[in-house]
């Protein structure tokens, strides 16, 4: 297939689906939920289907050399189906935000004036590896009023085509158009090309994966991208903090879930502690099988640490191993933030409120947190019911992504016949 033949397929689906998002924006709440909890219902039902075009991908993975973590990834196990029928009741249990109306106020002239929430139209998701993205995605993008162009990766396409094809079925048994969810059958990297090409019919565009693909999407796409490159996490363990707590806070942050965006990367430590912290956190961390990279300071109170390289500040590592520095002061730390962080989660652990409430103002990430771990940056966690993706960029989102993040809110009007004088 030519890249003719993949412009002229994606700009067909690009155009079905912005005309059939244009129904789903004024489908009722009651028929949103029923959609999600039938789709539940299917992928119960069909598991053997499930399995067998997830089979298939799982074997192309192997015979090209994937390795265990992406094909564990890549597997539809009974635990990931599960998971994906809890996310689906999860999500219908969740209030509906479309058509909410809120801040109306009378003006002189004598309209009154308000806002309603509305679904933003078209989203894009671009994804890697895991397919349950397809159900969680298109999931949450339906409950919020919007069409879905999905374009999973080429390792994953059966699996992702199967789980398009019961949605759509349950779609097709409610009378709402197949085209609200779409994925995209052309593995071509092309195919990426011409959907970010769709400005006229895609309205945002939210890519999930590594930072290589991020990088890619936003230096293509025509199309607003709601994106965030990287999650390097710090602790700033302040000159007031509680010992046990700074160190069960860097400990859970590093080790309970290492490969993720929220994970912690590094650990800031205030000059005036660190003689007896560092040592004391050190101890617990490596024993839990970190390795710290440190500043010299650090190196010279922890012998067993490895002293860092040039690089790897500001590393995002994903696995058990993290930076230590010594700071000078709240000063220090936040400029080494601002320098090497890389907006998404910051943390504080202080007993001054002063000095929290400072962190709080003057920390620039999508979430800022004082005495808790990075891993609570998490739709979930933060009641959000679930989340499409962490923005780290402001327009129009901050942080974890869920149905509201979904939604945009336009200008009404309720006027008795004014005219502009």
């Amino acid at each position: 297939m030519d890249n003719q033949e993949i412009e002229k397929i994606v700009t067909e689906m690009a155009v079905k689906g912005k005309r059939a998002s244009r129904k789903l924006s004024a489908l009722p709440t009651a028929v949103k939920n029923a959609i999600l909890l039938d789709t539940a219902d299917i992928l119960e039902r069909e598991k053997e289907f499930i399995r067998t075009e997830n089979a298939k991908d799982l074997a192309a993975g192997r015979e090209k050399g994937l390795s265990p973590a992406m094909l564990d990834r890549l597997e539809l196990s009974d635990k990931v189906i599960a998971s994906m029928v809890q996310g689906l009741h999860e999500i219908a249990a969740l209030p509906d935000p479309v058509g909410e109306i809120d801040d109306m106020k009378r003006r002189p002239s004598g309209i009154t004036v308000g806002r309603m929430r509305i679904p933003l139209g078209v989203v894009g998701m671009i994804y890697e590896s895991r397919p349950n993205v397809t159900i969680d995605a298109a999931a949450l993008c339906l409950k919020a009023g919007n069409g879905v162009f999905l374009r999973g990766g080429s390792e994953a396409i059966h699996s992702n085509l199967a789980l398009a094809t019961l949605l759509q079925k349950v779609l097709a048994s409610h009378s709402v158009p197949e085209e609200v969810v779409q994925v995209l059958p052309i593995t071509d990297r092309h195919g990426v090309r011409a959907m970010l090409a769709q400005e006229e019919n895609i309205d945002v565009v939210i890519p999930r994966g590594g930072e290589g693909l991020i990088r890619f999407v936003t230096e293509t796409s025509r199309i607003p991208v709601l994106k965030h490159y990287k999650g390097v996490c710090h602790v700033f363990v302040d000159r007031s903090a509680d010992e046990d707590m700074g160190i069960n806070i860097a400990l859970n942050g590093k080790t309970q879930r290492p490969g993720v965006c929220n994970a912690l990367e590094g650990l800031l430590v205030h000059k005036d502690i660190a003689g007896v912290f560092l040592p004391a956190a050190a101890k617990r961390l490596m024993a839990a099988g970190v390795e710290l990279l440190g500043c010299a300071e650090s190196c010279a109170l922890v012998p067993a640490m490895t002293p860092a390289a040039e690089d790897d500040w500001g590393t995002e590592f994903l696995e058990l191993k993290m930076i230590v520095r010594i700071v000078e002061d709240m000063d220090e730390a936040i400029a080494y933030i601002d320098s090497h962080g890389s907006q998404h989660t910051e943390v504080i652990v202080t007993s001054s409120y002063e000095n929290s409430q400072r962190f709080l103002r003057e920390v620039d990430a999508s979430a800022v947190m004082v005495n808790a771990s990075t891993r609570f940056n998490d739709g979930g966690q933060f009641g959000l019911g679930a989340e499409i993706g962490i923005s780290t960029t402001k327009l129009h989102a901050y942080g974890p992504m869920g149905l509201e993040e979904l939604t945009t809110r336009k200008f009404i009007v309720y006027g008795e016949g004014e005219v502009r004088s």
